[in-house]
């Protein structure tokens, strides 16, 4: 009997389940890489974010994605990857089981914010990503509304990498002081340089290596820094005690440090008014208690010192009238200890009122959940935060943990009060909330709610209380953004579902996008692959990888060693090797096509003389480390001098071997 081949997964054909605003974003994204796309909708869209939407796609079906014979009707066994983005999670998921169920091949790809949930699709189905695009667009947000020259911040094996935006001032002391491609160390790497503020990012490499950095450029690049305050905290708690280091500290102790500590610690008390109550009781306990002590031991010398405290002590509980009931006392008392008495009675008293007052406090709070009073709005250099709604909780508790002062706006009257106790809110219409928010003086306005046309409002409402503010929009449709973009320039406009849609379109070709951020409003996605058999990356030089298809790399992994972070780029790819990069999503789509869309070397590298005998050797191995020729066709060369390289090289490739040569006392040039 004749038996039916199974059809081959097609690499190009790919599915779109769901066309709203996300959707269509993606469908855009993926045309971007030159694939087929088909879309599955209940119904046709009655908006589409683009005209020309409709004519990106292959084929568009009108059904429920959840049917196997709609499914089997868009090809789903031809599919290399399907990105499910319906508004309804139940359904995204349904659509997951149907398609493995036809297909257990292909890549899935879905919306979804249930994290239990997803970790166990991932472990039944297999070859699944699934994301939340609301949360995926919440650290740039943040990192627009910091203000600060830090634009991108991820944790890569248990490190934290931060992208930083400076622009140099004349005394800067980067200016005038070493060549550009000596800023790319063990740690750091460049990303973009221009010679003035304002610039756009089309790629990355479009700066010269031995350019100079002047006052009035900016440079944007990638580091290796410290991890944050709560990560510093928690290992300091768990550090073991050492006592050497406990006498150092109190050897440091002086009574400047005593002052500046006991200040802080009293600022700090500060939002808790009973806090500085309790502190004061104590300090007045703390005296008058030791004093009725030494006051009643050195006027009746024949009772005992524990007798002294107690008489103290019931004095203070409100006790005078037992001590003092009637008028004939057996031990005669001092008609001054007798008005020091009747003070520390009163003093008690109310120290004993205000005790119970406090728990009778928490004992109220405790049961009936009373919420605590807010801290009191920022006066100047903060953060206006409009919409609270999930990307603006999840923007607020960034900016909670960088200590940046901000205050939330709710225009939502189903808020819930108990959402985010610490931060200070302010509630009603957007006109009174912005004149009660501080808004001259902010640093940062970000505005975040679910309603576009009230963003837009409040945004041009915003930009006349305080045209020097950083102001930040949040837009679902590309249309208003653009719009936006020209009607507000020095606005940063961000459309959620087309940052989100880059992700999705990266993921679907099997690739794990582990974070993203924005330079110069272009999404940067920090993309992780690994090299398998077969792979066009298999066998290429980091620099290769890098200058050929215009990505960062920033980490690299053999399978049995330790991951690298700003490798160098002499390493060669082998199967099973890991590597980490910065892509645009032209980049991406660079490195799927493969060798046909590689940029072609260009650039010959002649060497003249070399100074030293010894100047030879080295400058062999400098030649077989970086151009990648073999160590025999380097020591020829150098044999054979002067001579020009006969393998190309991209430009800063060129460059860079030219310098190093340089170092090895190697005079040598590069040109086209």
């Amino acid at each position: 009997m004749h038996q039916v081949a199974k059809p081959e997964v097609l690499l190009d054909q790919f599915l779109v389940c769901g066309l709203g605003s996300l959707g269509q974003h993606c469908v855009v994204a993926l045309k971007e890489f030159e694939v087929s796309v088909i879309a599955i909708d209940k119904k046709l869209p009655e908006d589409w974010e683009s005209g020309h939407i409709p004519d990106l796609l292959d084929n568009l079906l009108i059904g429920d994605c959840r049917q196997l014979n709609v499914l089997e009707q868009a090809k789903i066994q031809q599919c290399r990857a399907a990105i499910i983005v319906t508004s309804n999670e139940q359904v995204n998921a349904e659509t997951a089981l149907a398609v493995r169920k036809l297909n257990p091949k292909t890549r899935l790809v879905i919306r979804s914010s249930k994290k239990n949930l997803n970790e166990l699709l991932n472990e039944h189905l297999g070859n699944f990503v699934a994301f939340e695009p609301t949360h995926l667009a919440d650290p740039a947000f943040a990192l627009a509304a910091l203000g600060t020259e830090t634009i991108g911040l991820f944790n890569l094996e248990k490190q934290w990498l931060q992208v930083v935006k400076r622009t140099l001032s004349a005394t800067d002391h980067w200016c005038n002081n070493r060549l550009l491609y000596e800023f790319n160390t063990h740690n750091r790497r460049i990303l973009y340089h221009t010679s003035g503020a304002a610039g756009t990012f089309q790629s990355f490499y479009e700066w010269e290596p031995d350019a100079r950095l002047m006052p009035g450029d900016t440079i944007v690049y990638i580091e290796v820094t410290k991890p944050t305050t709560a990560d510093s905290n928690k290992l300091i708690r768990n550090t073991r005690y050492n006592p050497w280091r406990l006498l150092t500290s109190l050897k440091r102790l002086n009574w400047v440090t005593i002052n500046q500590q006991v200040t802080e610690y009293w600022r700090k008390s500060d939002d808790n008014q009973f806090k500085r109550v309790g502190i004061i009781c104590g300090i007045i306990v703390g005296f008058l208690l030791p004093l009725g002590t030494v006051l009643y031991q050195l006027n009746y010398p024949k009772i005992s010192l524990i007798d002294a405290f107690l008489t103290s002590a019931m004095l203070l509980l409100g006790g005078f009238g037992d001590l003092f009931g009637g008028f004939n006392l057996t031990v005669p008392v001092p008609l001054w200890l007798r008005f020091i008495s009747l003070g520390m009675t009163i003093v008690g008293t109310i120290l004993v009122g205000i005790l119970y007052s406090f728990l009778t406090e928490r004992l109220l709070a405790a049961k009936f959940q009373l919420s605590k009073r807010r801290p009191p709005i920022p006066q100047k250099d903060h953060v206006v935060l409009v919409g609270l709604g999930e990307i603006g909780q999840g923007i607020a508790e960034i900016l909670q943990q960088f200590k940046q002062p901000f205050v939330g706006i709710n225009l939502n009257t189903d808020f819930d009060m108990a959402i985010l106790p610490e931060m200070p809110l302010i509630t009603g219409s957007p006109k009174g909330c912005l004149s009660k928010a501080n808004l001259k003086t902010a640093k940062s306005v970000v505005v975040v709610s679910d309603d576009e046309m009230l963003n837009l409002e409040i945004s041009l409402m915003a930009d006349d209380a305080n045209p020097k503010s950083n102001l930040v929009i949040r837009t679902i449709r590309q249309a208003l953004s653009d719009s936006l973009a020209e009607l507000l320039p020095n606005a940063q406009v961000v459309c959620v579902y087309a940052v989100a849609a880059e992700a999705f379109a990266g993921a679907a070709f099997g690739e794990n996008i582990i974070n993203l951020f924005r330079i110069y409003h272009k999404t940067i996605l920090v993309t992780e692959y690994q090299i398998e058999a077969g792979d066009t990356l298999n066998g290429l030089l980091l620099s290769e990888v890098a200058y050929g298809y215009g990505v960062i790399p920033i980490l690299y992994q053999k399978e049995t060693e330790m991951p690298k972070l700003m490798p160098s780029e002499d390493t060669r790819l082998t199967v099973g090797d890991r590597m980490v990069v910065l892509a645009t999503s032209d980049g991406l789509q660079r490195i799927e096509q493969g060798g046909s869309s590689i940029t072609p070397k260009s650039w010959q590298v002649q060497v003249a003389r070399a100074l030293t005998e010894e100047a030879k050797f080295e400058g062999a191995n400098v030649l077989a480390r970086i151009a990648g020729c073999s160590l025999n066709t380097a020591r020829n060369l150098m044999k054979n001098l002067p001579a020009t390289l006969h393998s190309p090289l991209y430009k800063h490739q060129a460059q860079r071997l030219v310098m190093e040569l340089r170092k090895a006392q190697v005079i040598a040039t590069c040109f086209r």
